[in-house]
């Protein structure tokens, strides 16, 4: 039976680990990568096709799905709509190499990459990321865009506010909710909610000041 074709929009470092991710599963076959800023001509071996113009051409090839691998949530969320303006599907992508618990939810465009662990009956939103090595206990709840970064762990019940990201190696204390937008920082640990936009770093977690722009 003929897989499914699939297009990864962005080839950087996290359009390569979804490239690796799309390898290692074998589900569907890459048709190559769009960027705007390429580094590189080919990426895994993978063709890097150009820009977003080529949407609308590729579209039309019967390439049915596509993947907006970017780890900025904002930009990612962007992303997705064009990916589905032009007509794709964005299905949840699962390395095979991760562990997926019993009566766990997947949105469209989620990414599990390898060796991340999702506990029974968490709810995952669309387009979030659940990076290498991350462990998602029982029962939390990502919303849109969330993205828990490399062996960051979310204890029982944990909530995720859409497009808030929790560092590298960060730990949440069950229950806690973190809310939309927050950023946690790499290695925290999280013992209380964290509002909404805010920043938290330390151990404990603390709030600091975002740095101005």
């Amino acid at each position: 039976m003929k897989q499914p074709r699939i297009l990864i929009l962005g080839a950087g470092g996290h359009g390569k680990a979804v490239a690796d991710l799309l390898l290692a599963g074998g589900r569907f076959e890459i048709v190559g990568f769009l960027d705007a800023a390429p580094k590189a001509t080919q990426v895994l071996g993978l063709p890097v096709l150009g820009d977003e113009n080529a949407l609308a051409g590729l579209a039309g090839q019967g390439i049915g799905s596509a993947h907006p691998a970017i780890g900025h949530n904002a930009a990612r969320q962007a992303a997705a709509g064009r990916l589905r303006a032009a007509g794709f599907a964005l299905p949840a992508l699962i390395h095979p190499a991760a562990i997926i618990g019993a009566g766990v939810k997947l949105a469209d465009g989620v990414a599990v990459l390898a060796r991340a662990v999702i506990g029974p009956d968490a709810r995952i939103g669309a387009l979030a990321l659940i990076n290498t090595g991350a462990i998602v206990e029982h029962d939390c709840v990502l919303e849109e865009a969330a993205h828990i970064g490399p062996g960051a762990v979310l204890a029982g019940g944990v909530r995720v506010g859409a497009g808030a990201l929790i560092g590298a190696g960060a730990v949440i204390r069950p229950g806690v909710a973190i809310g939309a937008g927050a950023v946690v920082g790499a290695g925290a640990a999280v013992v209380e909610d964290v509002a909404p936009g805010a920043t938290v770093m330390g151990v404990p977690a603390r709030a600091v000041q975002a740095p101005e722009m």
